[in-house]
């Protein structure tokens, strides 16, 4: 029978199974279906991937969600979120395969009450979701509690609220390990309680339960979030309790189907048949250790994992790469593709082609797996093709190390570098250390590693702290006084208006930094230059908190006293604004007026790069999607995705989705099309809109991943006003224009950006490319540089030999340096290239004709000469080229003498010894070399028949042309 008839034939498939599960918490607890984040945090630089349900929900229990957001209106939630656990401190890569049930992609079942019910409501809805929704027996299910420890009191009250369902040696308790649940190094945190079920049943099953065993296993994790996870380990409490759960929908799929592992599901069944359908090896039997001869069922399940890790990675957004979660899902690659070539007889290219098959099982729930099908298969593809190549790199690499390698360790430093440098995966350098005897140094590693995780994050803090060493972040404890205290959600409609200084703003709070005060929580009633680096928050403020990319305003905050603050941070914590910086004149006290004094000279040059990197983003679009189908006339998933931003007072940088370095003539119509924006000087309008209508906006441009509150800020670059897109939003002459969904300052008129250039375009992962621009004053001058540099370039054309060879090379390091547009460096370096073919040209004719005069010269020599041996002193330069074609026409010339030739190269201080015999003659060149350059630090080598050296300092050649003559 196929897998497809025994799906149509399952009670529980697994679309049921996960449906289920959400329509009883939706339908019977009214909980609000909240869609899957991304497995790729985009905007949470602390994880890799979203390892649990709740990442996405982590400023809902820090208390630092923005209060215009959907997500801050609701208490109760209920999903199936996408997760990786694979790297960080949530890593199971290396357990996949080994066993049935490990996985690095899975989906987590979970239901959430954010400050809503806790412990009572939410072990009653977890029974009676499985005992009757599910109808699993209930003598086969166990709970367990926290036990308690030295540091956290014994969860008695999960306990007892289990002894109503369950008898007492069911109801069990554990350490830490297994039960106080952690998110990561810092973050939300508290005591969980977990259900076991026994696959086997009928049987007391309490000691097997965490006994990491296939047939007693953890199905579901309720976790009561009670604390926050501090820097120094420290647990701080939250200002409410919330409950987060979750279950794992594979293992829930494998007992609803009654098979013994998640692997022999209709999760991974139809991607087993096309496995074994592309290899050609036995069908998957679902043996494990010993038993599974060849590891053939580890590689099946292997590959299958890998597939689905991957698929959904990089149709969120993340790529291979040599770094962070890209490194991560290299490895994952490298091993799924070791395993299918070496255990399952694959192909190289077999894996790219399992994407299909996971996109007719998957697309249905998630359908940017079909969206995102064709740029999933071709970024697969190409890293399977890049795999050889990147083996090859590092083996020679490897081998140089291994052989310094002292006291049979192969050092981590070096495996960091094949790591960091050349993209090596550490778990391939251990492997291959232990082939040739060697012990791979992992704390050397792993210090390294730490070091430089280390120096980014103290760059961090010290962003965040002014560079002051304070932790000057508003969290939860903060926040919530803050609310405690009636305070307000900061308005900051004022940073949208311009050189204009926003008086009668009230000081709502003095901060000084987290535990700076006796209850740790940082604020004060005032403050002065003597609390160093300090924060404001203010019930309204003309500042723009750094944002969606945006760097922050600086300025001033000033009160009637005569007290002034030097902003120079502005961050958004949740609802309220921080101001940072330090106070240096007077007193700022809580309910001080305060008036707002934004640097707009140095807001200018931002808000120019931020509507150019709109105008940036719709211009690549154009060139590289919209114009080519228009062209080809066929469908494509092609697209070009926002992957990152950086915009401030020098500069614009965008990162997008591309996998291919832009040619010139792309190059030069993005830029010609942005210029021909700014020329045109059309109106930049701003308006905020129903979430719902914005969306409907055809030449819409929203980054992938980013949530956006309702209602949402709108900026077009149309001469059309956004109330008239509005009314028509499918229309198609949209498309022409920028349309944006952005919080940012921006200009009023393209026209006031003055000029764009284009600096540089790069790639920075696979798949993932790098532009960055320049307007105003910076553009303008890149400008007139280019001018001049193209100037200079275009006069060296009329310079011949080495005048023009002189030329290019200044030439060509000026461009390689210039801060000019990158088209126009391109169009330079061709120029240039042409030049250096004539250069080429020249000096090949020069070598002849001279080669030709060196010989004459030698030849006059062999009348005259006594014995076998000839010296010739002729100085052009230190060219092995010219002085093996002088040995080469000599020796036809002349078939019984030994030629020296010493050629003095006053620019370079050195001179330049040859030696060429006839073979099986008397004179041994090498000797002859050796004994004439004794002395002198030369550095060169040869044989009896032809030998060389060169010598540092032109001052040496009298000597020298003395010794070879003796």
């Amino acid at each position: 029978m196929s897998s497809s008839e025994e799906k149509k034939e399952l009670e529980w498939p697994m679309d049921k199974v996960r449906s289920t599960f959400i329509n009883f918490f939706v339908e019977q607890h009214e909980h609000v279906y909240w869609k899957s984040s991304p497995c790729v945090p985009h905007d949470d630089p602390t994880l890799l991937f979203a390892n649990a349900g709740m990442n996405q929900f982590k400023a809902k229990f820090l208390g630092t969600c923005d209060p215009k957001m959907e997500l801050f209106k609701i208490n109760r939630a209920v999903n199936s979120q996408k997760c990786i656990r694979a790297g960080g401190k949530h890593n199971d890569l290396d357990d996949v395969g080994k066993d049935v049930y490990h996985h690095t992609f899975f989906e987590m079942l979970g239901n959430w009450s954010f400050g809503n019910y806790f412990k009572k409501e939410a072990i009653a809805m977890a029974w009676k979701c499985l005992t009757e929704e599910f109808k699993l027996n209930p003598e086969r299910l166990y709970a367990t509690y926290f036990g308690g420890d030295e540091s956290s009191p014994c969860d008695d009250e999960a306990r007892e609220i289990w002894l109503q369902y369950l008898p007492p040696d069911r109801v069990l308790p554990f350490d830490a390990k297994d039960n106080f649940w952690e998110m990561g190094a810092t973050g939300p945190c508290g005591p969980c309680t977990e259900i076991h079920y026994d696959r086997i049943g009928g049987r007391d099953a309490s000691k097997l339960v965490n006994a990491d065993l296939p047939d007693v296993i953890e199905i579901w994790n309720n976790v009561f979030i009670q604390y926050n996870r501090e820097a120094d380990r420290s647990l701080r409490k939250l200002p409410q309790q919330h409950v987060d759960t979750g279950m794992g929908m594979e293992r829930l799929v494998s007992i609803l189907q009654n098979v013994d592992s998640n692997y022999d599901t209709d999760i991974f069944i139809p991607i087993f048949d096309h496995i074994q359908k592309l290899t050609g090896a036995s069908p998957y039997s679902g043996k494990v250790g010993e038993e599974d001869t060849g590891f053939k069922d580890m590689a099946y399940r292997v590959v299958a994992d890998h597939i689905r890790t991957l698929s959904f990675a990089i149709a969120d957004g993340a790529v291979p790469s040599n770094d962070g979660r890209g490194y991560v899902l290299r490895r994952i690659l490298r091993r799924a593709i070791r395993y299918g070539r070496q255990n399952l007889g694959a192909d190289l290219g077999f894996f790219c082609q399992l994407v299909p098959t996971l996109v007719d099982l998957m697309s249905g729930t998630y359908p940017e797996l079909k969206e995102k099908q064709e740029h999933v298969t071709q970024i697969i593809r190409e890293e399977e093709e890049s795999f050889g190549r990147t083996l090859d790199k590092g083996l020679s690499k490897f081998k140089d190390m291994a052989k310094k390698s002292e006291n049979g360790m192969f050092s981590g430093i070096d495996a960091h570098f094949l790591y960091t440098s050349m993209g090596f995966p550490v778990d391939l350098t251990e492997l291959m250390a232990e082939e040739i005897g060697l012990k791979l140094d992992k704390d050397g590693f792993e210090a390294k590693m730490k070091e430089e995780q280390e120096l980014s994050a103290a760059a961090h803090a010290a962003k965040m702290s002014g560079d002051s060493g304070k932790d000057m972040r508003l969290v939860a404890e903060q926040t919530s006084a803050l609310v405690g205290k009636g305070v307000k959600a900061t308005d900051d409609a004022g940073k949208y208006v311009w050189n204009q200084d926003l008086e009668g703003c009230i000081v709502k709070g003095a901060f000084i930094g987290r535990n700076e005060t006796e209850d740790n929580i940082g604020f004060v009633d005032s403050m002065t230059s003597e609390n160093g680096t300090v924060g404001l928050i203010l019930d309204k403020t003309a500042f723009y908190a750094e944002a969606g990319g945006q760097i922050f305003d600086t300025g001033s905050i000033v009160n009637s006293n005569g007290a002034v603050m030097k902003v120079h941070n502005v961050q958004l914590y949740g609802q309220f604004i921080l101001h940072v910086g330090e106070v240096t004149e007077g007193t700022f006290a809580v309910d001080d007026s305060v008036i707002c004094k934004v640097d707009y000279e140095r807001r200018s040059p931002i808000a120019a790069n931020h509507t150019m990197t709109h105008v940036l983003n719709y211009a690549l679009k154009e060139v590289l999607v919209t114009r080519p189908l228009k062209e080809s006339g066929k469908e494509s998933t092609v697209s070009v995705d926002q992957k990152g931003s950086l915009v401030d007072e020098s500069k614009l940088r965008y990162d997008f989705s591309w996998n291919a370095q832009l040619t010139l003539a792309q190059l030069k119509d993005i830029e010609s099309i942005c210029q021909g924006i700014v020329d045109e000087g059309i109106p930049v309008q701003a308006e905020v809109a129903s979430l719902e209508m914005a969306r409907k906006i055809s030449s819409l441009r929203a980054v992938f991943g980013e949530t956006y509150p309702d209602p949402v800020r709108v900026v077009a670059i149309a001469p059309q006003s956004i109330p008239e897109i509005l009314e028509s939003p499918d229309s198609a002459q949209w498309d022409q224009y920028s349309v944006e969904f952005c919080g940012g300052t921006h200009l009023n008129n393209t026209k006031e950006a003055d000029a764009f250039v284009l600096l540089s375009e790069e790639g920075i992962a696979k798949g993932i490319r790098r532009v960055t621009g320049l307007t105003k004053v910076d553009a303008a001058k890149a400008i007139a540089d280019a001018a001049e540099l193209l100037a200079k370039v275009k006069a060296a054309g009329s310079l011949e030999g080495g005048a023009l060879e002189k030329e290019v090379k200044i030439l060509t390091e000026a461009v390689n340096v210039a801060k000019i547009s990158t088209v126009t460096k391109l169009e330079a370096r061709e120029t240039l290239t042409t030049y250096s073919k004539q250069v080429m040209a020249y000096k090949k004719e020069k070598a002849a004709a001279q080669q030709g005069l060196i010989v004459e010269e030698a030849l006059k020599l062999v009348g005259s000469a006594q014995g076998t041996k000839l010296v010739l002193r002729y100085d052009f330069g230190v060219d092995g080229k010219i002085a093996k074609g002088v040995m080469t026409s000599f020796g036809k010339k002349c078939k019984d003498k030994a030629l020296m030739l010493i050629s003095v190269d006053e620019a370079s201080d050195r001179i330049m010894v040859v030696a060429s015999a006839p073979k099986g003659g008397d004179v041994d060149c090498k000797a002859w070399v050796n004994a004439t350059t004794e002395g002198m630090g030369g550095k060169g080598g040869g044989k009896k028949d032809s030998a060389q050296c060169t010598v540092p300092g032109v001052s040496h050649v009298e000597e020298i042309l003395k010794k070879a003559q003796s």
